[in-house]
């Protein structure tokens, strides 16, 4: 549903010539994985497509960084995780309140990254029951901040108030639970990373060479049926080698635990693209060099955490 009641998605440069017939730009967006070469003064690149003009060298180096930073937390220190989940839910939180006051929503953004801290920490201490009990607190603490304001300001803002709660504290909740409450959870959640970059690697390895048809060219035309394969393959083989190292999973369940990973990142990665282009932006902040906002990074991840402890739950004997 649109956060923009009265208007339709506005149009991005460059974009109004991707889906007319006859038009060759989209077949060799498929294939270079939406990172064609730009014309001299044709215009900015795409929304939705590469990241072209960015800064490489920051970006490989934020990205380094970040990595680090969490694989430390996982295999050094689990309870610095704690520390990390909490910073990441805060500022998503403050990342997409930013985004969606575009549309003129003005989600209160002091109980909403209390209440993101809040979810983090009774996820990591008391579990799954805790972590929806916190979510139900933020969502009407939010409400109860805006009724100051009067009814009106309640009716505006709730809808944002909720896409935010749950679009990032509420499922990063899920890592504190696949760490504290799984065996060997920080392998998993390690596990869990690996399988979505595979998965992204292999559709852009797929989408590059093989990519003809479009998957969802409307949201974003980068993707294609043959790269969508490629990550499922990718995801599904590289995790059922990686968790039988690991943990012991048996392949069977590697191969199905990777398959499923992979179709819920490239949702995750759709369901960003469509925000961003209902609401109007490129990037929900600015806040990481050669990567844009930090919800921008988790967007993969965010619909993958949640599967991943769901997964292991169901297959792991009580």
């Amino acid at each position: 549903m649109s956060l923009h009641p009265a208007a339709a998605p506005p149009a991005y440069p460059g974009t109004e010539s991707m889906t007319e017939p006859g038009n060759p730009q989209p077949e060799e967006n498929l294939r270079t994985g939406g990172k064609g070469r730009r014309r001299a003064g044709k215009g900015r690149t795409p929304q939705g497509g590469g990241r072209a003009g960015r800064n490489l060298p920051a970006a490989i180096a934020v990205g380094l960084s970040l990595g680090l930073v969490l694989l430390a937390a996982l295999l050094i220190e689990p309870i610095a995780l704690l520390a990390v989940l909490v910073a990441a839910s805060g500022v998503g939180a403050w990342e997409m309140a930013r985004a969606l006051s575009t549309t003129g929503a003005r989600p209160p953004l002091i109980p909403l990254i209390a209440g993101s801290v809040l979810m983090t920490g009774l996820a990591w201490y008391e579990g799954a029951d805790a972590l929806f009990l916190g979510l139900i607190v933020t969502i009407g603490a939010a409400a109860l901040w805006r009724l100051a304001d009067g009814v009106a300001a309640v009716r505006r803002d709730f809808t944002p108030s909720v896409l935010i709660a749950v679009y990032g504290p509420f499922l990063l909740g899920f890592a504190a639970m696949l760490v504290r409450q799984m065996e060997h959870g920080n392998l998993l959640v390690i596990g869990t990373l690996v399988a979505v970059v595979l998965s992204d690697t292999g559709g852009y390895a797929a989408g590059v060479f093989l990519g003809k048809h479009a998957m969802a060219p409307k949201i974003s035309p980068k993707k294609s049926w043959e790269g969508f394969a490629g990550s499922v393959t990718a995801a599904a083989i590289g995790s059922a080698a990686l968790l039988f190292f690991m943990v012991g999973v048996p392949v069977y369940w590697g191969l199905l635990f990777g398959a499923l990973i992979s179709v819920v990142a490239v949702l995750g990665d759709l369901a960003e693209s469509m925000l961003k282009r209902d609401l109007g932006v490129k990037d929900m902040s600015n806040l990481l060099p050669g990567h844009g906002g930090l919800m921008d990074r988790l967007d993969s991840i965010l619909f993958a955490i949640p599967t991943a402890y769901l997964f292991f739950s169901i297959i792991t004997p009580s």
